[in-house]
This record gives structure tokens, C-alpha cells and sequence, in this order.
């Protein structure tokens, strides 16, 4: 597979503007559903909810919004019966999803506090599985999380969905600490936040061009044998197909996290890493 980067004339500050203009509106209409983004508590408090074990839920750059309610409300709908947490990592500034995008030592802080909170819950309920779901920006964070994670500790499985994280990320830090798999769901359809956005914006990671979200992973060689490496979980990656329609998603940025698509086939597929 050829990775392309995008190359824009000297003359891009027109279209440069209009693309900010629009990751402002963005902004703006995400903060203004925050107030929609609610999701019942008891999903990541019920204490027979954690005893079954627990999907970690990272929502975008937007922060709290309808996108990850429905992503939330999807995998219980799916029926997920364990403990669903929203973490929320972004800053708290009205509007601040560009920071959330760029500020990457703040995103480092944040991945090592969610990387204590993982093991915090592991000491309290050894033995239960936890699986990482991160939607744009979030799944950035989940990989910087799962980077900081202590020698030997590991969670079942992870879920990149359209990921604002460059393609050339080395995701094997990050696969070391995981039992099964590193699941990255990816759409060429997502060229205007994924393509045109992160080349202007750059992505979680500070990379500009295409991210992973939009094209995938490129996957590094293998050491050589003189140097074996570390045991890494697989990289499975997933590309959006036309047969996603039925389901609610049409390969567009947040249809991801359609409630409709999540409950009908992203919670089977977290379900099998919650009971292997």
C-alpha cells in the first residue's frame, strides 16, 4: 500500500482559512452538544458492572459530546454488560479542541494518569479483562496510555477508531501491553478532518499529512533476529467497506461512533475480548 502525503501549493493560505473556519464551526458544534453528551452514571459505577470488567471509552478533541454518548450508549445497547467509562482527558477550556489536538506533553500527562487509573483498577478487581475504545484524538491517548503502562501489565484489546495519530506511529510499545490485539478502524472517506485537517492541524502525535484514520497504519519491520523483540500483540486493521452503510456508517469522521453501527458491530467484536 502507497501512503501518499498531500502537497499543497504555496497559495494554500485561502483554502488554509476556510479549513480553519470550518475546524472552528467543528469546535463550536462540539462544545454546544456537550450538553447531549450525558450518559447514565451507574454504566461506569455499578459495582457488579466492574466485577465483569471494563471498557475504557476515549471520546475525540471535542471533549464530552453526542458522538461519544452514542459510542457509550451503542456498546451497552450491544449488550456490554460490564463497567463503561467515558475518560475524559481534553482540557476544560470552552472551544479548546485544538488544544487537546496539539498539546501533546498535556496529552502525555493525561496517558499517564489513565495508564495508574488501569492499574489502579486491575489491583482492585484482578483477573477482569479491559478493553480501550478511542475515537479520533482518544485513540492518540490510548496509545500513549498503553505506552506508560508498567513492565508486564497488560489490558486485553484496544480500538482506534478513525485515528488522529500519524501512520508512521510505532504502535509495538503500545501492542506490547495488550493479550490480543490492536484494532484500528480506519476510512479514506474521512479526507477532510483525516487528510486535509491533520496536514494543516498536524495529529495527536504532532505528525502532518494523513493520519492513520484515514489510511491506516504502516507497519515497521521486524528487528532482526540478533535483536529479538519484545512480544507484541497483533495489528489488525480494519477499512471501511460500502457494506458499513446499512449499519449507519457512511465512512465519515464520527459515523464511527454511530449508536446503530456500535450496537450491531463494534460490541460483538469488544465482547469477544471481554470473555475470552
Amino acid at each position: 500500500m502507497i501512503f501518499a502525503q498531500p502537497r499543497f501549493p504555496m497559495a494554500r493560505n485561502a483554502r488554509s482559512t476556510r479549513l480553519a473556519g470550518r475546524f472552528f464551526v467543528f469546535a463550536v458544534a462540539c462544545s454546544l452538544s456537550a450538553s447531549s453528551g450525558c450518559v447514565p452514571e451507574r454504566l461506569a459505577t455499578d459495582p457488579q458492572r466492574l466485577d465483569r470488567g471494563k471498557v475504557i471509552v476515549l471520546p475525540g478533541i471535542e471533549g464530552p459530546s453526542i458522538w461519544n454518548r452514542d459510542l457509550v450508549l451503542g456498546l451497552n445497547d450491544g449488550g456490554i454488560n460490564c463497567a463503561i467509562e467515558r475518560y475524559e482527558w481534553g482540557t476544560s477550556v470552552p472551544g479548546g479542541a485544538l488544544i487537546n489536538l496539539a498539546d501533546l506533553p498535556a496529552n502525555r500527562r493525561k496517558a499517564s494518569q489513565l495508564a495508574e487509573r488501569i492499574v489502579a483498577y486491575q489491583q482492585q478487581y484482578p483477573g477482569r479483562p479491559v478493553v480501550l475504545v478511542g475515537h479520533s484524538g482518544g485513540a492518540g491517548l490510548a496509545l500513549l496510555a498503553l505506552e506508560r503502562l508498567p513492565a508486564k501489565t497488560k489490558v486485553d484489546a484496544a480500538f482506534l477508531l478513525a485515528a488522529a495519530v500519524g501512520p508512521s506511529f510505532d504502535t509495538r510499545p503500545a501492542r506490547a501491553h495488550l493479550s490480543s490485539a490492536l484494532v484500528n478502524c480506519y476510512s479514506r472517506h474521512d479526507a477532510l478532518l483525516l487528510g486535509l485537517g491533520t496536514s494543516i492541524f498536524g495529529t495527536v502525535d504532532r505528525e502532518f499529512g494523513f493520519a492513520a484514520g484515514a489510511v491506516g497504519f504502516r507497519e515497521r519491520a521486524t528487528r532482526a533476529e540478533s535483536q529479538p523483540a519484545t512480544p507484541v500483540a497483533p495489528l489488525q486493521q480494519i477499512e471501511w467497506t460500502p457494506s458499513f452503510i446499512q449499519l449507519g456508517n457512511i465512512g465519515q469522521h464520527e459515523s464511527w461512533t454511530n449508536r446503530y453501527f456500535v450496537r450491531n458491530w463494534l460490541a460483538p467484536r469488544v465482547k469477544r475480548y471481554l470473555t475470552e
